[in-house]
């Protein structure tokens, strides 16, 4: 398992050399999207319209962050349950995602989208929100404000810690972790 520092927008050279357990700190701008944004993003792919922001290279984290306190960015800034947007991900996978951060397990179709386009699947600790908003630096509602907390959001972020759970060659830190400690008959 490696290291790495990488800045968005994510390159397919960026995630080719991820592999599922390495740690990246991420740096530059994120975007962020649960299960009502990503309905719309979906649709508006469909009906060919333009998207609230550039999928090329981009990272989604799955959050509803709480409201910041006075002269902070953000809220408490913890992953949300990444499967409610498994019907949605590869769609955006396909048009140029290059990252999800979220926390739990992805299907399969999520996995196959990220070996076919060359995309991954970070893992952010939950319960770890109010930590995880240290390195978000600024924050701004670009769509669906009336969504409350599910709007999307631009973040600015330094050093941003997330695991690779699902990598471009098809592992998943999960399955690895279970096989390692599963007993055999």
């Amino acid at each position: 398992m490696a290291e790495y520092h990488m800045t968005t927008p994510l390159t397919d050279e960026d995630v080719e050399k991820l592999e599922a357990g390495d740690i990246v700190y991420l740096n530059g701008t994120i975007y962020t999207a649960r299960d009502a944004a990503h309905k719309r993003l979906v649709d508006l792919i469909e009906k060919g319209e333009q998207l609230p922001f550039d999928l090329k290279g981009s990272v989604i984290y799955f959050v509803g962050p709480t409201p910041p306190k006075p002269g902070e960015p953000i809220g408490s800034a913890g992953p949300t349950t990444s499967y409610r947007m498994d019907s949605y991900s590869p769609i955006l996978i396909e048009h140029g995602q290059k990252g999800m951060i979220g926390k739990g397990k992805r299907n399969e179709a999520v996995k196959e989208a990220c070996k076919k386009y060359k995309a991954v699947y970070f893992g952010a600790t939950g319960g770890a929100g109010a930590l995880i908003a240290k390195a978000i630096k600024k924050a701004e509602v670009i769509a669906y404000p009336e969504l409350g907390p599910e709007a999307i959001r631009k973040l600015e972020v330094e050093e941003f810690p997330v695991t690779v759970i699902n990598d471009t060659h098809g592992n998943d830190l999960y399955e690895m972790g279970r096989a390692k400690y599963e007993v055999k008959d």
